[in-house]
């Protein structure tokens, strides 16, 4: 089976092709009779480890024609401009592809075409962690105030009682992207941190999955800190990055602009996708949590260490037993999935499916294993991710385990769509809304827990309140009564930050009255469910 290079218009001059050959039958039988004739044990298993691998090898390329149309039909679908696939069966990369354009009207995808991953580095990030525990760094039970002493939530015992599995377990009791807003707006990263004590708990902490970022953040500081390096994008470049030679990944907005052959983002909505900028802060402010860039064949690289049980071409990176530590099981997420620290376990009907995806809003990632097939797979894509990359590879790996089949694409794209039809009607203006208020009686300066001072003023039809850390503007807009639509204003360096969301609202502001009867208290209501409250000061 080749890899090969590029698929689309223009296709640039691929390499040689590179070719696998897998042993025949009759030769491994020969092996296997000549170990047993030996008292060889080991050679015994090296034969059957290498039949293995044939077989699983000869199912991929089964497959290939099969699941070529299924990413055609997917992209289409989706309008998705460019995808890269790449699959390993035991040690060696097998399948390589590239579909599409990296931009519209662009040159075509190949297999070291880069990508954002988003996400998926959360993997790398449990990685570090595991090396930690191995070189007597970190211990998963250490308390994060032990590590951390300014860390604290608003449950005096729950943090004391955080642990450092707890920073990737996704159980924290915190409401799913608890503060992600925060460091949208730029604010540091210590104040991110700093803001989880203001933030109500919506579950008992240990019980309940939700999704965070900001202590995936947390922890790649632990990490770093503990190892002397400067960062965790410098601690994982060295410990794991250079060791397995992915050459061409990288951690910045900068590092991917640079790459000769890299992809260009783009919003997807139900009518089409739309390319965007790249920007610095959007998913590389994230640090750990989901800043990695990098092609199918470096990603190639990576799914044998994880394959290989922590060794890389023969050399020990990390050690089976912390590796495997990331995977276990730490919440349920539903009766047949868990999430464990960066990866999430599926249990399917033949077999148990280890993955992650990643969304930047402007790229979407996938990367799955079978780790009782030895075998692995990545999918990356140049648009946000709204279920393609996760279907096509939840389709792929499916086949790998003969399970029934889903058509996960089709699935995706129809859920997909509903989302955005239940925004659009959620945001629709009533047919007969309740007078407004007078917007000038209602400025004035405001105070935040969470996100510091802020000035609220009259801006035309609208209020404008503006933060003062960080000269970020959010548009309050008239929506029915006391209460208004609420979004980011793309203004300055916010404008390519905003890009990949568009310009629709992203919550509710209401007024309240204090106990004098004057509208002191602004909420503010996430799409996603989070409040923050200011105060007139």
């Amino acid at each position: 089976m080749m890899i090969a290079a590029s698929e689309g218009p223009a296709a640039r001059p691929a390499a040689r092709p590179r070719r696998f050959r897998h042993a025949s039958g009759v030769a491994l039988a020969l092996l296997a009779a000549a170990a047993l004739a030996g008292g060889c044990l080991p050679t015994l298993a090296r034969a059957q480890e290498t039949a293995k691998s044939a077989a699983m090898e000869a199912r991929v390329e089964a497959l290939i024609p099969a699941l070529e149309d299924y990413i055609r039909s997917g992209m289409k679908a989706y309008d998705m401009p460019g995808l890269a696939i790449g699959i390993v069966a035991g040690d060696r990369l097998v399948y390589a592809k590239g579909f599409g354009v990296r931009g519209k009207g662009g040159a075509p995808v190949d297999t070291r075409t880069v990508f954002q991953i988003g996400s998926v580095t959360k993997g790398f990030l449990a990685t570090t962690l595991a090396i930690a525990v191995d070189r007597g760094r970190l211990n998963w039970d250490d308390r994060v105030i032990d590590l951390y002493p300014g860390f604290a939530l608003k449950d005096p015992w729950v943090t004391r009682e955080f642990r450092a599995f707890d920073l990737l377990a996704q159980r924290s009791g915190l409401p799913a992207y608890a503060n992600d807003l925060v460091r949208r707006l730029d604010y540091p990263v210590a104040a991110a941190i700093r803001s989880l004590r203001h933030v109500e708990p919506v579950s008992s902490f240990r019980t309940t999955f939700a999704y965070t970022n900001i202590t995936h953040m947390l922890a790649g500081r632990i990490v770093s800190k503990l190892a002397g390096a400067s960062d965790w994008n410098a601690l994982a470049q060295r410990e794991l990055i250079e060791p397995l030679g992915m050459a061409e990944t990288s951690f910045t907005d900068a590092a991917i602009k640079a790459a000769p052959d890299h992809a260009q983002g783009h919003r997807w909505t139900a009518e089409g996708t739309t390319e965007v900028p790249l920007e610095p802060l959007f998913p590389y402010g994230f640090g750990a949590a989901g800043d990695i860039n990098s092609t199918v064949e470096d990603m190639a690289r990576w799914i044998r260490l994880q394959l290989g049980h922590g060794s890389f071409e023969g050399r020990r990176i990390v050690s089976a037993k912390s590796l495997a530590t990331t995977r276990l099981p730490k919440v349920a997420i539903d009766e047949r999935m868990s999430y464990a620290m960066g990866w999430i376990v599926a249990r399917t009907p033949n077999g148990t499916m280890v993955w992650h995806n990643g969304d930047t809003l402007s790229f979407g990632a996938f990367l799955g294993l079978l780790p009782d097939r030895d075998v692995g797979l990545v999918v990356l894509s140049n648009a946000a991710n709204a279920g393609l990359p996760d279907g096509v590879g939840a389709w792929a790996l499916d086949r790998l385990m003969d399970n029934p089949e889903v058509d996960y694409v089709a699935d995706a794209l129809k859920h997909a769509k509903a989302r955005l039809a239940a925004d659009d009607k959620r945001f629709a203006q009533p047919a007969h809304p309740r007078p407004f208020p007078a917007l000038a009686p209602l400025a004035g300066s405001f105070s935040s827990p969470t996100f510091g001072k802020g000035v609220l003023r009259a801006d035309g039809g609208a209020l404008v309140l503006a933060l003062q850390e960080t000269g970020a503007e959010l548009a309050l807009t008239p929506w029915d009564g006391d209460v208004f639509t609420l979004r980011v204003l793309p203004h300055g360096r916010f404008a390519p930050m905003l890009a990949p969301l568009g310009d629709g609202p992203m919550g509710f502001a209401q007024f309240t009255a204090g106990k004098d009867g004057t509208l002191d208290v602004l909420r503010l209501t996430l799409d996603d469910g989070q409040a923050y409250e200011f105060r007139r000061q």
